[in-house]
């Protein structure tokens, strides 16, 4: 076969690859690295024995992914402040995308996991591979899978909305936060906060941001009340690129007086938002950086 018929075999299958690996490591140019490893991979195997490419495949990714990973958690020990997943807007998802429902707040339920944990969940409960393919993949007997499952599910039930919010509404809370926090509407900004809310900033240590996770609505009210009166009112206000969604949540893109895109997403709980996440780290905006153009 050559790599020609390669390619067409593998092409179909590159989209779920990818969200595989997207939802292994948390970054698209690290998911996308490793489906291009695996095509090389896959260009040097004796493609005619294997009975189902998808399921080869698949697991050659994961494999991928746990390696990366392995390098990924010496790296995220030293990280500056929190750590968000690279942010994947709506327009960038497909159908099948959005249908594996797993929103920024799972994705970092995700990360607090061990990656043969991540592995297990995502490929069984998200994907539907079944546990004897996946103790094959993990190198572990099927019920020792089950257990690892079992483990993460625990966690990612704790992370999942007690109270969903219908999209619509969730996008109009998205408006009315960016122009309260934008106008200096202090008083409705408030009004939209949930007592315990948090504000999650992930600069990277590349760009300013708060170095730890911001909890409660006093705190969240007095930090907003400084950067308006701080930075919007000297440095000039924000310009709305667009609404969307943010990794399954509301949001915005936003470019800041800095001159540097921003994206925010809301997890909203029982009509008000429960936490803020905030993107802000430039090396995982860039895809954003390429095709951003300023809302009208």
């Amino acid at each position: 076969m050559t790599a020609q018929d390669a390619a067409l075999s593998f092409d179909p299958l590159r989209p779920r690859l990818t969200r595989i690996a997207y939802r292994m490591l948390g970054s698209l140019a690290d998911a996308e690295d490793v489906v291009q490893e695996a095509f090389l991979r896959w260009l040097a195997t004796d493609r005619a024995t294997v009975q189902e490419p998808g399921a080869y495949l698949a697991r050659t990714v994961t494999r991928l992914c746990l390696d990366v990973l392995k390098s990924a958690r010496r790296k995220r020990e030293v990280y500056v402040g929190p750590w968000l997943p690279e942010p994947v807007v709506d327009a960038e998802q497909d159908a099948d995308a959005l249908a594996d429902d797993i929103t920024l707040p799972l994705m970092l339920a995700l990360d607090r996991l061990s990656p043969l944990e991540r592995a297990a969940f995502l490929l069984h409960d998200v994907f539907g591979v079944a546990f004897e393919e996946i103790a094959e993949t993990l190198g572990r007997e099927p019920a020792a899978c089950r257990q690892l499952a079992s483990r993460a599910r625990t966690h990612v039930r704790a992370a999942r909305p007690r109270f969903p919010t219908p999209p619509e509404r969730g996008m109009q809370i998205a408006e009315a936060f960016f122009a309260a926090s934008r106008t200096g509407d202090m008083s409705s900004l408030q009004s939209l906060l949930a007592e315990d809310v948090a504000i999650y900033a992930d600069g990277g240590g590349l760009r300013s941001a708060f170095y730890r996770t911001l909890v409660g609505v006093a705190e969240v009210m007095t930090v907003h009340t400084a950067l308006y009166e701080r930075v919007f009112l000297r440095l000039g206000g924000s310009e709305l690129v667009r609404y969307g969604l943010i990794n399954g949540l509301p949001g915005f893109i936003s470019r800041e007086p800095d001159g540097l895109l921003q994206t925010t997403a809301f997890l909203i709980e029982d009509g008000r938002v429960a936490a803020i996440y905030v993107m802000r780290n430039p090396e995982k905006l860039t895809r954003l950086e390429a095709g951003a153009q300023p809302s009208e």
